[in-house]
Order: structure tokens, then sequence, then C-alpha cells
């Protein structure tokens, strides 16, 4: 049977918040946590992006819940050696509850440091290699390598977990999910296919962990739920690759015209149906799902909590 968690969204809120609704979802029954990696929102309505390696370390003190990234880039923007360093540390002050979720990212967060942004094949091949760097790493023994993308010298890692830290990749298309089931410890995906994890679980992933997230906005307004989700993530509702190759916020407001309230309300659980709600994050657990993550949009945190712990939670298997 599959766990269900919360997903904290970084761009969303502050590190106070993303704590304080950790411990909501905790009391709320939820039983792990996943948290975005982010250097900028996807917009300057969501307005933030804390650093989500210190938000971690305040996360371990206040929980007890399982925590992954869903999902770091460790391939532009931070070495992976740097990310192997972050992620160990963040397993060590877990008591090894930490996962690390990768992914081929985004050109919002990783073209900072003006750095050009590959085609989608060179960022395959560069996650693939920073993999192998962050698996050595995690042994706790001295790293020389000299690969395609990446150089380390004389890298070890003093503070490492007990076991090394699993990495799950996300895959939103065969390619990516051919690789997750090469050399991933686990599978990440937003839509609830049962294909794709067909795909992982034939192509190598076998029984290894599967988990998938969705947003929804809860209140009891659904006309006005539905305006928050366009207000603060119609980018969700982008097709094709601008999802991927847009480098700013700026970019992703000036297409927010292309997304009606239509499209939003016929996409994404707005309202305080159960039905609804229990329909989406069953679709998960139809598709094969192990874990299962949702995300409440908006400010109204604490009623979300108390809804789906009274009322959701209790539905789903």
């Amino acid at each position: 049977m599959p766990e269900y968690g919360y997903f904290l969204s970084c761009e969303e809120f502050g590190p106070a918040d993303l704590v304080e609704q950790a411990r909501m979802a905790e009391q709320a029954g939820f039983t792990a946590l996943w948290i975005s990696d982010h250097y900028h929102p996807w917009n300057d309505a969501q307005g933030q992006s804390p650093f989500v390696w210190s938000v971690i370390g305040a996360l371990s003190e206040a929980v007890s819940l399982p925590i992954e990234t869903a999902v770091t880039c460790p391939t532009v923007r931070m070495h992976p050696a740097v990310v192997a360093q972050a992620a160990a540390t963040s397993a060590v002050m877990t008591g090894g509850r930490f996962r690390l979720g990768v992914g081929s990212g985004e050109a919002l967060n990783e073209h900072i440091l003006g750095d050009a942004w590959p085609p989608a094949h060179v960022r395959l091949d560069m996650l693939e290699e920073a993999i192998q760097v962050m698996r050595r790493l995690f042994t706790g023994e001295e790293v020389n390598h000299s690969g395609t993308h990446y150089t380390v010298e004389n890298a070890r890692l003093y503070t490492v977990p007990d076991e090394p830290v699993p990495i799950d990749i996300s895959g939103f298309g065969p390619k990516a999910t051919s690789l997750a089931s090469r050399v991933g410890d686990g599978y990440i995906t937003m839509m609830p296919q049962d294909t794709m994890v067909e795909q992982f679980r034939k192509g190598g992933g076998g029984a290894k962990l599967v988990s998938g997230g969705t947003k929804v906005c809860y209140g009891p307004d659904r006309e006005e739920a539905v305006r928050t989700v366009r207000k603060l993530w119609s980018n969700q509702l982008l097709p094709g690759e601008m999802g991927q190759v847009l480098p700013t916020p700026s970019h992703f407001e000036q297409l927010e015209p292309l997304i009606t309230q239509e499209m939003v309300a016929e996409n994404t659980v707005c309202g305080d149906d159960v039905d609804d709600h229990v329909t989406a994050l069953k679709a998960f657990a139809d598709a094969g799902f192990d874990r299962i993550y949702v995300n409440q949009i908006g400010p109204d945190q604490r009623a979300f909590f108390d809804f789906y712990r009274t009322k959701v939670l209790p539905q789903l298997p």
C-alpha cells in the first residue's frame, strides 16, 4: 500500500513557514516530506526561494519524517561534489531518513552563474556522471575523478551516514525514465501514468521506490481556489520544454495569459470536494506509486491539514 507525504514548496514560503508546515503535516498523519530545491521561484507572485539545505537542517530537528529533495539538480549551479557533502550531512542529521531526489534541472535555477544551458541529452549525460561522483563520495573514501563533465581531486567526505544516501531520479519522458531505471535507487515523476512506472520497473527498476506528487488548492470557495492557482502556479500548465528553458521568473509571467481559468479548473483539484481530492491521489496509487505527495497551493495551510487529517487521508488506501 502506498504512503502519503506532504510536498513543501520553497517557491511560496520562507524557512519558518516551511518548518511549521512540516510539523502540521506530521500531526495530520502524513508520513514523509518532499521539499523543492530552487534558486528562483517560478514567478514573483510566489515570492520566496530559501536555500534548501539550510531548511533541511531545521526540518531534521523539527520532525521525525523522512525528507527528500524534489528535486535537486547536481550538475550546473552546484558541483556534484558539493551536493554530495550537503546530502551526506542531511542524511546524518536525519538519522538516515534523507533521500536525494535529482533531475536534469531548469534554466530558471541553473544558468545563474553564466554557464551555457545544455540541451536535454547533454544534461542527462551530466546527471549520470554527477551521480557516479556522488556515489563514490558517499563511501567516505578519497575520490579522484576526471570525466567528460567533472573533475574531482583528493575529495573525501568525512561526515557520512552509515548507509549511502539513496538517489532517486526524476523523469518525465522515456529517456530520463530509462536513466532512472538503470542507475537510480528510485524514480520520481509528477503524472500518475502507469506506462512510465511500467517502463521504470521493466527497465531495471524492479521493486525500487516510485514516488509521485501533485498540487491542489483546498478552500471553501472553488472559484477563489482556481484564481489562486492561476495566480501562483500557472507555470505548471505550460506545454513542452518551456519549463526547462525559460531563464527568469519574468519570462514565465509573460506566458501567464496563455493559461485560462478553465484550464486551471480542468487540470487542478480546487475546492473542498473530498471525492475530488481522494480521486486525484488514488490515481497515483492505481498507477503503482509507492509514495504519493500532495502540496497545498496558497496561504490556507492550516485548514488544508485539518481537511486532510479528518476527511481525505482516512479514505486513502
